[in-house]
């Protein structure tokens, strides 16, 4: 009798529907957050510099992300093309993460120290400067662009207060650390670390 009650009437069976599935998806999720597989970062993980933080800022601004995923899964067609699978701990210090999910573009997880700064320049300048085919698009106005380094102490304080591990020191130095530098700059800096603790540690 209760089953019938349940299937004649449609809005009370969409709300048991999706009282079910959030039941189903909290049990799989909520455990996550509290697995140090997924909280504690990976060896030789360091938060990013100054320098490479407003790089990361410029990437995500340019909307980088959009083409450019950050997730290396755990197949051997991308393990033998990218490098070691991504895993929780390299992501810790990244608010938001940036694993993303389209690949117009290879993806970059491991693309630090891949190449030199002069290429990932050049690159980013025109791509069709070192990979005729690319459709990327290019940035040169990254070279005539440059940073001031005002709001950098205050994104610093800002990720200190969501857990990554910058000190006083960090912070004070963090203007000086970038005023001056091109967003061209910038924005190598933060490829060149891409990757780089898990590559490390192979």
């Amino acid at each position: 009798m209760r089953h019938e009650i349940l299937e004649k009437n449609i809005g009370l069976m969409a709300l048991m529907m999706v009282l079910a599935v959030s039941i189903g998806g909290l049990t799989q999720i909520v455990p996550l957050f509290f697995q140090d597989v997924t909280n504690e970062p990976v060896a030789g993980l360091k938060p990013y510099t100054a320098l490479q933080l407003e790089g990361r800022d410029i990437y995500i601004r340019e909307g980088c992300v959009g083409c450019h995923s950050q997730m290396i899964r755990p197949f051997r067609a991308e393990t033998e093309r990218y490098g070691h699978y991504s895993v929780a701990g390299e992501s810790v210090y990244d608010h938001p993460f940036l694993w993303g999910s389209k690949r117009t573009g290879p993806d970059l997880a491991r693309v630090g120290g891949r190449y030199s700064d002069e290429w990932h320049r050049a690159h980013l300048y025109n791509p069709r400067n070192v990979v005729p085919e690319s459709k990327m698009p290019a940035y040169p106005w990254l070279v005539e662009s440059t940073l001031d380094g005002q709001h950098t102490p205050a994104k610093m304080k800002a990720l200190r207060m969501l857990g990554v591990p910058y000190s006083d020191e960090d912070i004070a130095g963090a203007a000086s650390a970038v005023k001056g530098k091109s967003e061209m700059d910038a924005m190598v800096a933060y490829l060149q670390v891409l990757g780089i603790a898990v590559k490390n540690k192979r």
